[in-house]
């Protein structure tokens, strides 16, 4: 269950027909299949994850829906040039429920600026607690002011906040 709606949220980041995106951490795909239909068929989604069982899930999922345009990635965003993606390649990055698991949130944010192209955006959707036994474990919430700090401490500005559903909040960057 998911608590954010992709549809929605994916919205705040503006995608338009062409651009290329990664969504990290892309689990069973919900963001990479909202963001599909809006970078069109001349845009490009890239679909990272390092379980690789979630990825064959979303395969067959944008398969089934007929999106040609969802490229699944098997790569860990912990990691420099972990997520196999190219310097400056992207136009986007979609971050949604990634962060509050992330061990190494430093190194995940080096791994977004480094494929993101200058100017380029971000997305960063995270719980901001937990509910009902669902998302993390109290202490594992990452919430907005640490996020805040982790990307505008690395060369992104903040553009805006967003409610991203009851238990979620929503931010847009900028890479500098």
């Amino acid at each position: 269950m998911d608590f954010s709606e992709p549809q929605k949220n994916i919205e705040q980041l503006e995608l338009k027909p062409g651009e290329r995106v990664a969504d990290l951490g892309c689990g069973v795909g919900a963001y990479s299949l909202a963001a599909a239909p809006l970078v069109g068929v001349d845009g490009k989604v890239y679909a990272v994850d390092i379980q690789k069982d979630l990825l064959e899930r979303l395969r067959q999922e944008a398969d089934r829906q007929g999106w040609r345009n969802i490229e699944v990635v098997w790569g860990d965003v912990e990691r420099v040039s972990g997520s196999g993606l190219a310097d400056g390649l992207v136009d986007a990055v979609i971050m949604a429920n990634v962060l509050f698991m992330t061990k190494s949130v430093y190194t995940t944010v080096a791994e977004v600026k480094r494929i993101l192209k200058g100017r380029g955006r971000l997305l960063v959707i995270d719980w901001s607690e937990t509910f009902g036994g669902l998302g993390p474990q109290p202490g594992d919430v990452f919430d907005k002011s640490k996020a805040r700090q982790a990307f505008e401490g690395n060369g992104f500005v903040l553009r805006r906040e967003f409610q991203a559903g009851d238990h979620h909040y929503g931010l847009i960057f900028q890479k500098n």
